[in-house]
């Protein structure tokens, strides 16, 4: 059936409408010429800190403003594509306008999914944990697999990260990691990735070839800003340091500079080692126990705690995505139903569909508690 281009773009528009009006491009002109300002300023770099939150801050509200604006004006080319297409009856410029309209249709998608992002975190940076669960040596293969899929993801978006912390398990992949990811939205994206993933595969650590069924547990956090109003009272840590250690135990620094901090009300233990120093990992491990309370006090104000940070078992019965290598291959979101046949796309960062299908099934499911 041929395209109804009219109809297409016409609902493009409608679409970029929504987009632009909650996206504020007056708001944006004005970030961004508060920055050029600030850019400007002659001891600007006397503060590094500053500096860069200045000049990432500018970076970012004009790709912003860059991404909406554009989209507008490959609309308008498009139409003038399809009109001289149709008024010469060019085959190969129609052809040409369906490629065009495709790839239009997946990035104006994916600004409508920003526009979706109102939660009262949505708009933070992020801290994933990772952590094995059951399967042995496979989970922690598998944690390791995920943590660079999340890594990927973010490279090929050119999302700056942060590894925090990796504890690595005895013989293969990872006990645990937490990683930070340093863009506006972050969490917002990423929190629809928080639960448990299941990797189902002939193990390549059983010398029977066997099928093995593994999990991970996934926690996203968004990062505390100094804006937040969460005093931990030092009494109520206990802070441990130790040597930090990379694969097989193999010392990666010779001071103890390792940090492990306890939060001795609630249990909740925040471990960083991958920082220079242990000023360094302490202030990066305060900033992470900061995020985990303050979400944990909205959460029990709200008696929220299982929607917004998940009690993750990593286990059977609570998985939110399966990855299955044998006896076929797929992934498949369990919650949104979104599946595709390429798992190695998706352990290679390409899972920007299960996270759109993640945030509209998210908001259907707020539409229904309200």
């Amino acid at each position: 059936m041929a395209t109804d281009f009219a109809e297409e773009i016409k609902q493009l528009r409608t679409t970029m409408a929504s987009v632009r009006e909650v996206t504020d491009i007056g708001a944006l002109d004005a970030a961004i010429a508060d920055f050029e300002r600030q850019a400007s300023e002659p001891g600007l770099w006397d503060d590094q800190e500053k500096a860069q939150q200045v000049t990432s801050g500018l970076s970012r509200a004009k790709a912003e403003r860059e991404r909406v604006v554009n989209m507008d004006a490959r609309i308008d080319d498009l139409e003038v594509l399809v009109e001289m297409g149709q008024e010469e009856n060019d085959e190969a410029t129609l052809t040409e306008a369906e490629a065009e309209l495709v790839k239009i249709r997946k990035a104006v998608g994916e600004l409508e999914v920003r526009t979706l992002l109102s939660g009262e975190y949505d708009e933070r940076e992020a801290v994933v944990t990772i952590r094995a669960g059951a399967g042995g040596v496979d989970a922690a293969d598998f944690a390791e697999m995920l943590l660079r899929m999340y890594l990927r993801w973010a490279e090929r978006h050119g999302y700056p990260t942060k590894v925090m912390d990796t504890s690595y398990a005895e013989e293969a992949g990872l006990k645990s990691a937490t990683f930070e990811v340093n863009v506006p939205y972050a969490y917002g994206n990423l929190s629809v990735e928080g639960g448990t993933h299941r990797l189902v595969r002939i193990s390549p650590f059983d010398n029977q070839g066997r099928r093995q069924t593994s999990f991970a547990a996934v926690e996203v956090i968004p990062l505390i800003e100094g804006t937040d109003s969460i005093d931990i009272p030092e009494n109520e840590l206990k802070i441990d340091v130790f040597r930090s250690s990379g694969p097989g135990g193999q010392s990666v620094n010779t001071t103890d500079s390792a940090v492990r901090m306890t939060h001795i009300p609630t249990g909740t233990v925040v471990s960083m080692q991958n920082e220079k120093s242990q000023i360094q990992n302490r202030a990066a491990a305060l900033r992470v126990m900061q995020s985990r309370l303050l979400l944990l006090k909205k959460a029990e104000e709200a008696a929220e705690r299982k929607e917004l940070a998940g009690d993750i078992k990593a286990s059977w019965g609570d998985q939110m995505r399966s990855y299955v290598l044998n006896p076929y291959q797929m992934v498949k979101d369990l919650r949104t139903e979104h599946e595709t046949g390429n798992p190695s796309a998706v352990f290679d960062g390409d899972i920007d569909a299960f996270i759109e299908a993640g945030i509209r099934w998210q908001i259907a499911q707020r539409k229904e508690q309200d």
